[in-house]
């Protein structure tokens, strides 16, 4: 899998569904009984559409938005999940999703930090017709 967009999408795609199964596990676990709001379940779906839309904006965007969306996105939900671990009862469960999530999204930010602008076949043309003509 060289290309790197299709990495990434890929990469928010498994985030995803880390994501959904710590939150399902929690359904399950009968010493969780808290609640939600509409205002703390909206903050939940914002929160969670970010991924979503990443998984598209990762294909999507050109390098430059690209790099920086993922960059961007991934540093916010490494930092969101690390902290949502001292927050409430941490779970085991929870706990071993978040070891997974975290470092998944700093390879994330990683991947998208070190991504060298792709050169284009015209640019490739160009310095072909340059190194022709001094030769």
């Amino acid at each position: 899998m060289h290309d790197i967009k299709v990495r990434l999408s890929t990469l928010w795609v498994f985030m995803l569904f880390n994501f959904l199964y710590a939150d399902v596990m929690g359904l399950f676990d009968p010493g969780l009984s808290n609640p939600m709001t509409q205002e703390s379940l909206l903050a939940a779906s914002i929160l969670m559409e970010l991924p979503i839309a990443m998984v598209v904006l990762s294909r999507a965007l050109n390098y430059r938005a690209n790099r920086w969306a993922n960059v961007g996105a991934g540093a916010f939900m490494a930092l969101v999940q690390f902290s949502s671990m001292f927050v409430g009862t941490l779970t085991i469960y929870y706990a071993f999703y978040s070891a997974i999530e975290i470092p998944c999204l700093l390879f994330i930010v990683w991947t998208a930090w070190r991504w060298v602008r792709p050169v284009v076949a015209t640019e490739r043309v160009v310095a072909s017709e340059r190194v022709a003509a001094t030769a």
